[in-house]
């Protein structure tokens, strides 16, 4: 077993059975994110939970900028974790970008997976024609440059946009926390590497089964970039949640497990 990639990522397993399911969280954020979440599986199911290097406690020392430079870097991190563990049949559960990065490793080694849970993906942040994605290119490029020069600033304005539910401030806080933990220059080039990657030309290329959670009034990823994922994704299907905002396994963790259980239960993968 190669110990290196577990510390690297900071690998954590816990739960009682057998089916593995992978937590992979999103942009900004570590495994932490997913603690509303895991106890409705742990008693039945093995979780496999980690972080992303330069996030939560993955061993900074091994970022490399090449390898990060493209969602594909990334992929590669749950693939050597998939197969230091010598997991199998894995059901993946990725976040945000996590859903892209899920996507990816599933194309490369296909076999490794049972199923991916795509909690608020989007293949494509930035409008282009005949897609909309949400955003202008100019704006996001401003974005990167409030990023760069005012941190902070930054922060505090993206976290109530991505987390919504303003009426929970403790939401707002942790998540706006959780970016400003994090390495600068790392996560500037997590933040490029998320919000300028295209993958619509990949979604195609998936073989294995998917679920789409679909938010209400997510800004980062709308209801027309879901409708898109589902048309450009075989053997997938999309659940429409009545959760706000682009973070539904912290503002509503209920309901985001009742449709996990769903899906699971519908495609009869039992513990």
């Amino acid at each position: 077993m190669n110990m290196d990639v577990l510390k690297r990522n900071n690998v954590n397993i816990i739960g009682k059975g057998s089916q593995v399911i992978m937590f992979a969280h999103g942009f900004g954020c570590d495994q932490v994110m997913w603690r509303y979440i895991t106890p409705a599986f742990e008693e039945d199911y093995k979780l496999v939970l980690f972080d992303y290097v330069g996030c939560g406690k993955s061993d900074i020392g091994q970022y490399n900028e090449d390898r990060y430079g493209s969602l594909h870097g990334y992929a590669q991190d749950v693939l050597e974790i998939c197969n230091t563990l010598s997991l199998e049949n894995v059901i993946l559960v990725g976040h945000s970008v996590s859903s892209m990065i899920g996507m990816l490793a599933s194309i490369q080694q296909p076999e490794l997976f049972r199923s991916l849970i795509l909690v608020c993906p989007s293949p494509c942040y930035i409008n282009k024609p005949g897609y909309t994605g949400g955003f202008e290119e100019k704006d996001l490029l401003e974005l990167m440059e409030v990023m760069e020069n005012n941190y902070v600033g930054w922060a505090s304005f993206l976290a109530p946009v991505v987390m919504k539910n303003t009426e929970r401030p403790e939401l707002v806080q942790e998540l706006g926390e959780s970016f400003c933990s994090m390495d600068k220059e790392i996560t500037g080039n997590f933040a490029k590497v998320t919000f300028f990657s295209d993958n619509r030309k990949d979604l195609p290329k998936v073989k294995v089964p998917s679920l789409i959670l679909q938010c209400t009034e997510d800004d980062i990823a709308s209801d027309k970039v879901g409708a898109y994922v589902q048309d450009n994704l075989r053997h997938s299907e999309i659940y429409h949640m009545k959760a706000t905002g682009h973070c539904p396994h912290m503002s509503d963790p209920e309901e985001t497990i009742k449709y996990i259980k769903q899906y699971l239960q519908k495609e009869n993968i039992s513990a």
